[in-house]
């Protein structure tokens, strides 16, 4: 189950999870957007299935574990990647910013756990990624609410790992630095070279690095890591 499937990000985990894992079913959740990953859904046939989850309501999720795990008998992976941000300095930022960027970001990772958590741990497996970003860890002017959601999201993790650890469940998080998405896509060209020289890849990151990461998490070869917070940021930080 990956959330936020189509974007970017979404889009290439659930790629890589359906091109690596021949015999595997991968869930897409989105919630209003579903254009991407219904073309993506087309391309691997019935392995794919796009289905309705709003991220910040508790009955949606129940209602979609439940239908996974109906149809398959059980849910392994779990990536929470819906995400959004809402920029601004604190002293002007409005609640209803502050409210928003914390229930998608930080509120649906609970959700998404708790929920799936009665299934996993009576399967005694699961894996479960958190994708969290690099302005938890360097946070930036202007992101006071999305610094500190994604931070959030590092400290749950940590927490959760520990409490699952011996059900043979497994709990990372993922920290993105800048990544080719819409949002960079569409920025200035003197503001994408300023972010390029903050990097000493002297690259943009692409959503197939950061899936790459997930999937190794999510693996078998990651058996006995949990805890973690893994970097994909060409060396930002």
């Amino acid at each position: 189950m990956v959330t936020g499937a189509n974007g970017g990000i979404g889009l290439a985990v659930a790629r890589r999870l359906l091109s690596k894992n021949p015999d595997s079913l991968v869930w897409l959740g989105v919630h209003s957007r579903r254009d991407n990953a219904d073309q993506l859904a087309d391309t691997f046939g019935g392995r794919a299935v796009v289905i309705s989850l709003d991220v910040t309501d508790r009955p949606s999720w129940d209602r979609v574990v439940a239908e996974i795990v109906a149809k398959a008998g059980r849910l392994d992976v779990l990536v929470n990647n819906a995400g959004t941000h809402e920029d601004s300095l604190l002293a002007t930022m409005p609640a209803e910013s502050w409210d928003r960027v914390l229930a998608i970001n930080l509120n649906s990772v609970f959700h998404g756990c708790q929920s799936v958590m009665r299934t996993m741990i009576g399967q005694r497996f699961g894996r479960i990624v958190n994708v969290s970003s690099l302005s938890a860890l360097l946070a930036p002017p202007g992101q006071t609410n999305y610094a500190a959601s994604k931070a959030g999201v590092i400290g749950f993790t940590q927490s959760l790992a520990k409490e699952v650890a011996r059900m043979n469940i497994t709990v990372n998080s993922v920290c993105p630095g800048y990544v080719e998405t819409e949002a960079i896509a569409n920025l200035p060209t003197d503001h994408r070279k300023s972010l390029l020289d903050r990097i000493p890849m002297r690259r943009l990151g692409r959503p197939e690095d950061v899936a790459a990461a997930i999937d190794f998490l999510a693996s078998d070869d990651a058996s006995y890591i949990t805890g973690a917070t893994l970097k994909v940021d060409g060396g930002i930080l």
